[in-house]
């Protein structure tokens, strides 16, 4: 861990990784909910419109596997369209995927995606830790906008999910 020298009495840590989780129950079989997940061309269903531009990778009707590198361009904030480059590094099917940022807008993503079978349906949960770029403005950039988008995206990934596969 990188900390910075003390600045008015307080070390500044440089490296804070922000923590996010999400857990969604939906009234479908965890098989369905497994395939429909598992297939990368559905993020673009469930995400905001205006994040993802493009899908630069030829993804359609593609089953994800470990290893799988997906380049999007992306334009979470102010319409600024930028490369965001993502690996699928750990699957197992049915009960877990991670995606990591090889390149693109944040400093660290890892987004971790669980699912199991719940009585009634499945339990989807998510897990996610990030880190903006660029010490203190980064930060500050991340209280006032980036944190904020996230949660936007995630409300909208829940009502999308919810009308696709109701919610309970």
């Amino acid at each position: 861990m990188i900390k910075s020298p003390c600045f008015a009495g307080k070390q500044i840590n440089y490296m804070r990784v922000k923590r996010k989780e999400w857990i969604l129950n939906v009234p479908q079989p965890l098989d369905e909910i497994w395939d429909f997940f598992s297939r990368p061309e559905n993020l673009m269903k469930i995400t905001p419109e205006g994040v993802f531009k493009e899908i630069q990778t030829p993804i359609e009707g593609v089953e994800m596997y470990e290893g799988m590198i997906v380049q999007y361009t992306v334009a979470p904030l102010f319409n600024i369209p930028m490369n965001w480059v993502t690996e699928i590094t750990q699957i197992r099917d049915k009960s877990f995927f991670i995606d990591e940022q090889r390149f693109g807008p944040y400093a660290f993503w890892h987004h971790q995606h669980h699912f199991r079978a719940i009585e009634g349906g499945t339990e989807m949960k998510d897990i996610l830790h990030y880190k903006v770029p660029l010490p203190i403005i980064g930060d500050i950039a991340d209280r006032i906008l980036v944190n904020g988008q996230i949660e936007k995206i995630f409300a909208y990934r829940t009502k999308v999910v919810g009308d696709l596969f109701g919610v309970y």
